[in-house]
């Protein structure tokens, strides 16, 4: 798998993979509750490109995955019970990272996460953090398994009425 960040030509194709997620999702088990054309939206994925943290990851000339990482905690990580008080700016955070439907247990979302360990530490991070749905089981274990550690579940201030709290999860270098 190749990994690399999106471009503004790539932003219609990237839409479009999050979207075939989103209905996947709606039709089976939506353990992150997203919801199609709200998030991850196009608008979403336009910022993230325009702020350079969405990445794309292919096989063949096919996207098989999208995550973005950044510093970013969209939410109100200073509720968090972090194991190390890390000011903002000195950790990452991976958000929205999607797996190819048709491509689901063949390690890519292992392959991603691993990915995003190494560019935490070679840019100087202190962790890396993150935040899932409570009962989005896949995500959890995935991350548990990477070897994250799970600290609590927090309201993080995003006003989602349908998400009142998060699972944090950290990793520290």
């Amino acid at each position: 798998m190749k990994i690399r960040k999106c471009r503004e030509k790539d932003i219609a194709v990237v839409t479009a993979f999050y979207d075939r997620v989103v209905e996947y999702l709606e039709c089976h088990v939506n353990y992150p509750r997203w919801v199609y054309k709200e998030y991850p939206s196009e608008s979403f994925v336009r910022q993230m490109t325009d702020e350079n943290s969405l990445y794309i990851c292919f096989e063949n000339d096919e996207i098989v995955g999208a995550f973005v990482l950044n510093e970013d905690p969209q939410g109100n990580y200073r509720k968090g019970k972090w194991s190390r008080d890390i000011p903002d700016g000195e950790y990452l955070v991976i958000h929205a990272l999607a797996i190819a439907t048709d491509k689901h247990g063949r390690g890519l979302g292992s392959e991603i996460v691993n990915f995003c360990i190494e560019e935490a530490r070679k840019n100087g991070y202190k962790a890396l953090r993150l935040d899932a749905v409570p009962d989005n089981i896949p995500a959890l274990k995935l991350y548990k398994k990477s070897g994250f550690a799970y600290v609590g579940d927090e309201d993080l201030d995003r006003g989602i009425d349908y998400i009142p709290s998060f699972s944090l999860l950290e990793m520290n270098f």
